[in-house]
């Protein structure tokens, strides 16, 4: 995935999309649940719901963000759930309303590389990502560092944008993308090559099979993939192997 927030800046692609989540830290949770119509909610709400059941789990939540997936985990009735981002703006969005919830004490937040977690391997029962995979700097080394974390029979949950197939959501999606997402991102977050780098991520993003494809070359057991809203986005499930 070579495409990068400031193509006419130096630097990896980790360090600049740790530069732009900085930049946009202060809106981000605006824009994200305006551009999306709130729809997000109600994926990270079945992200959920696949964590319930389990009996007091460890889950790890990689590119944390703002927090908003962390917090809904913490639904689940877990022992502890921990939220890893580069991005120290968000961090401190998500610290913010962990606090204001209460939460401090059951979501843990943390400063990391998703290539580089800081934790031993086989620690946690759940690990989830959502909106995330598709900024990785190196997503087989990503995915591999997740891997390594869950314990053997634990469980990957990847929430992501993807592009829908058929006519007319096709259609609808590729002109809100490339056209209005861009607009409004740029005007409210004053940051107009964020919101071109974000749409165009998704574009790139490796999607069904192929993501699928990577799982498994990163060690993982792919169980199943569901497609969200006309397949504007995708939750893909994948286990961790028990030898």
């Amino acid at each position: 995935m070579s495409v990068t927030p400031y193509s006419a800046q130096d630097g990896t692609k980790k360090d600049q999309v740790k530069t732009m989540f900085n930049r946009i830290a202060p809106r981000y949770d605006l824009l994200n649940h305006l551009l999306s119509f709130g729809i997000d909610r109600k994926w990270r709400k079945r992200v959920v719901k696949m964590v319930k059941g389990m009996k007091a789990p460890v889950i790890l939540d990689v590119a944390t963000g703002t927090g908003d997936l962390a917090i809904a985990l913490s639904k689940s009735h877990p022992s502890a759930v921990y939220g890893v981002d580069i991005s120290v703006g968000m961090l401190e969005k998500a610290r913010q309303k962990v606090q204001k919830l209460g939460l401090q004490h059951t979501i843990i937040l943390k400063e990391a590389d998703s290539e580089a977690l800081p934790f031993d391997r086989n620690t946690f029962d759940v690990v989830t990502v959502a909106f995330g995979v598709r900024n990785f700097g190196d997503l087989n080394a990503g995915l591999t560092e997740m891997g390594r974390v869950l314990k053997p029979g634990g469980k990957l949950i990847v929430l992501e944008f993807s592009r829908p197939a058929n006519f007319p959501m096709k259609q609808l999606y590729n002109f809100y993308f490339k056209r209005i997402l861009p607009l409004w991102g740029g005007l409210i977050s004053k940051d107009k090559e964020a919101y071109t780098y974000l749409p165009a991520s998704v574009m790139e993003f490796p999607e069904g099979e192929i993501f699928e494809t990577e799982l498994v070359n990163a060690g993982l057991h792919p169980e199943k993939s569901i497609r969200q809203t006309f397949g504007i986005a995708t939750i893909y499930v994948a286990l961790k192997p028990l030898q």
